[in-house]
């Protein structure tokens, strides 16, 4: 039986207590705002309309360059366990730095003081293919 046959409860990579943090029960039982699912399925629908608006004006290549250097800025990202990736570039051509989220007037989640900063080795294992356990979700 090789190793990627084997299940991760079985393996102990899911289940790893000092390296991911005890899981809680509030996080398991607590779903997505019920407004959530709403705001995405609205912006992408604003975007799409933002698309073909832009096709129309000014031809049907320049959303699929759009597309192309938005997958480039997307790539662009600190190493594991560094400072987290800012992403000004993306946020820049998607026109996302115009938006005012919570972060903005509350505080931003990875400020407070439970916030467990990653594992700098096994976010590099994860981003490399080495180890295949759940990845924190600061590399994701």
């Amino acid at each position: 039986m090789s190793k990627n046959s084997i299940p991760n409860d079985v393996t102990g990579i899911q289940n790893d207590a000092l390296r991911f943090g005890l899981s809680g029960v509030k996080s398991e039982i607590v779903g997505v705002h019920p407004l959530q699912p709403l705001m995405e399925s609205t912006k992408r629908t604003h975007e799409e309309m933002k698309r073909m608006a832009m096709a129309n004006v000014y031809g049907s290549a320049f959303p699929l360059k759009m597309d192309l250097d938005r997958q480039i800025f997307s790539r662009f990202q600190r190493p594991a366990g560094a400072l987290p990736s800012s992403m000004l570039g993306l946020e820049a051509i998607t026109g996302s730095l115009d938006d005012f989220g919570f972060e903005d007037y509350l505080n931003d989640p990875r400020d407070s003081d439970s916030f467990r900063p990653a594992d700098m080795h096994h976010g590099m294992e994860v981003r490399l293919g080495i180890s295949n356990g759940p990845a924190h979700p600061s590399f994701i």
